[in-house]
């Protein structure tokens, strides 16, 4: 194996009921979860959103409500999820723009504590695009020089983002081979919530970036304009991001 882990990494892959990070749902979740040793574990569930699939999503993993009806919701099988990936770093394709705060979101709702802040986030398709610039069935091609078949399903393209990866580390000498490295050479901003809505500036300071505040410390916005705090956390963000802001604005009280 390429990878020189300290920890376990695990892969996942996310379908849903649709691309809103507040509102849609998980339907399916696929693990791979690498231990430090090489061996892998493969953990995939289908899920009951407990709202309807869109037409749109459907077409893409095909996945209907008949199909969950009968399956648990998440909040049934959180805390096993939870359990399964805790004390691993996270890695998938688009993860740190929507897999990652979706998951993030679902905890939440169940009421389960999901900290990020000591997990490396490895997102291959950054990774792939700082050095290619093309999708995961054409990455899966190009570095595995393989089709991808059955696209769209939760764990073929999770084993497919795995074995990216591995390509990748032996076709790229200068990419280094530890989670640290690869966790922020494949971040496209330093985030401070999942999605990007508050990140760390050059000198570390938290900034929007969104909005007519761009670019302005969260702190000092919160001083002078306190009303943004409230019109945020009654408006359509995602729970993290709520949270995130939280303790931003308690911190700044101590």
């Amino acid at each position: 194996m390429n990878l020189k882990l300290t920890k376990p990494l695990a892969f996942f892959d996310l379908e849903t009921t649709g691309l809103n990070i507040a509102s849609d749902r998980i339907v399916e979740i696929s693990i791979v979860k690498i231990h430090v040793n090489g061996e892998k574990e493969v953990k995939t569930k289908l899920i009951n959103p407990t709202i309807p699939i869109s037409k749109e999503s459907t077409s893409v993993h095909g996945i209907t409500d008949e199909d969950v009806k009968d399956q648990p919701t998440f909040k049934q099988i959180g805390k096993d999820l939870a359990k399964f990936i805790e004390g691993c770093d996270l890695a998938g394709y688009n993860s740190n723009k929507f897999d990652v705060p979706l998951l993030a979101e679902e905890f939440l709702r169940a009421d389960i504590d999901f900290d990020i802040s000591k997990r490396k986030l490895i997102d291959v398709q950054n990774i792939f695009h700082k050095m290619e610039q093309r999708t995961l069935s054409a990455a899966y091609k190009f570095y595995c020089s393989k089709d991808l078949t059955n696209a769209h399903s939760a764990e073929a393209d999770t084993t497919a983002t795995f074995e990216i990866l591995e390509a990748q580390l032996d076709k790229y000498e200068d990419l280094q081979k530890d989670v640290t490295y690869l966790s922020e050479f494949s971040q496209q901003n330093k985030n401070v919530d999942l999605l990007g809505r508050i990140i760390y500036d050059e000198n570390n300071v938290e900034v929007f970036n969104f909005g007519k505040h761009k670019g302005k410390p969260v702190k000092e916005v919160l001083e002078k304009e306190p009303g943004y705090y409230h019109w945020m956390m009654n408006g359509d963000f995602p729970l993290y991001t709520k949270k995130v802001l939280t303790q931003i604005k308690l911190n700044a009280l101590k």
